[in-house]
């Protein structure tokens, strides 16, 4: 079993939240305790969002818990009246549904307590929750702080390389189809988890006000990358499901394909290891140059295969689209690339690159 550093994280801001309310003598600590549970995000923007809701519907909780029990009293019915009430007021303005569960803990809490000091009591268990969030944030802040360039930048890599095998198997008639069709699968939840750890990873610009400019135009740049890698899927897709197709072209047109294919696989390799330095930009200048060529050929000659004799109409007609993803993944690709000699062409004491080695998992 894996455990991994937001597990670490929760052990340590739960291990914080009960040394704290100890220190300051808040009881029970238990209760800040689950407030750090809960408060630990993925990002420290998400646990600061986190932070600023919990305090929000936990207030709202509070408030609502003092009011009907200094006016209706202890009764069963008065509580579950008071949850209903809190619920649909924090659904009301919008805050998290995941506030929903320590709000009702903090009401539940604060109305079975003795009828006395209702306003102390209910401000001692705000405080717990005020610890155990604020702990939250420390330890998300302080200990082991998320690498989401460096997951981001190797995964959608890891991505981009399995699909151009796929890509290059298939053109050639090498690969097996059923496997095929069950990692399409993969790919395409991993392009949803791709999203999601972009999306962390563009949270993250406005923490320090450091190299916030180059911070922006990384996320224009892994936007791209996303882009891309999300093209070159489409591609892949549409070819498998043109297959049969695939198999009775000529062996002219399939060579075409196959070459322009590989120029196109190639250079997306190129860029994203320019990127991170492995490939100087000189070499891409020849590549880019037979895959523009290759472009206009395929191009012409496709269009030329429309009335040929020896090319059913229906199938040019099925084969259409495939020509047309490769030619808009190539313009992708283009866009990619000016995206990174943009990126290392200007202000180049911002745009610091820093990917750490892959990370076994």
């Amino acid at each position: 079993m894996k455990l991994g550093a937001r597990i670490f994280k929760t052990g340590l801001a739960v291990m914080l939240s009960l040394y704290l309310a100890i220190w300051l003598e808040l009881d029970p600590p238990m209760f800040a305790a689950l407030a750090a549970a809960i408060a630990v995000q993925p990002s420290l923007y998400r646990t600061f969002q986190t932070i600023l809701e919990q305090v929000q519907a936990n207030l709202i909780g509070a408030v609502l818990a003092v009011i009907f029990v200094m006016t209706f009293g202890h009764d069963p019915f008065v509580v579950g009246l008071v949850v209903v009430l809190a619920i649909s007021i924090i659904l009301k303005v919008k805050l998290e549904p995941t506030t929903i569960p320590l709000a009702i803990v903090t009401v539940i809490i604060i109305m079975e307590s003795p009828a006395n000091d209702f306003i102390q009591f209910a401000a001692g268990r705000f405080a717990l929750v005020l610890l155990g969030v604020l702990a939250a944030f420390i330890i998300n802040l302080l200990f082991i702080p998320p690498k989401y360039e460096t997951k981001l930048y190797h995964k959608i890599l890891k991505a981009t390389e399995d699909i151009n095998q796929w890509t290059m198997l298939l053109i050639r008639h090498a690969a097996d189809h059923r496997s095929l069709k069950k990692d399409l699968n993969r790919l395409e939840e991993q392009m949803v988890k791709l999203e999601n750890l972009y999306l962390l990873y563009k949270e993250e610009r406005n923490y320090f006000m450091k190299n916030k400019y180059g911070k922006a135009r990384k996320v224009v740049l892994y936007r791209q990358m996303l882009v891309t890698t999300k093209k070159s899927l489409f591609v892949l897709k549409n070819l498998e499901r043109r297959s049969e197709e695939l198999n009775l072209m000529t062996d002219e047109t399939h060579k075409k394909f196959e070459k322009q294919l590989h120029y196109l696989t190639s250079y997306h390799d190129r860029i994203l290891l320019r990127y991170i330095g492995k490939a100087h930009s000189s070499h891409s200048e020849e590549l880019i140059q037979k895959m523009n060529k290759g472009k206009e050929e395929l191009i012409s000659y496709y269009i030329s295969l429309q009335n040929h004799s020896c090319f059913d109409y229906n199938q040019w007609l099925h084969l259409l689209p495939a020509v047309s993803q490769m030619i808009e993944y190539q313009e992708q690709l283009e866009h990619l690339d000016h995206l990174v000699d943009s990126f290392f062409t200007y202000h180049q004491e911002e745009n610091e690159v820093k990917i750490q080695e892959r990370d076994e998992e």
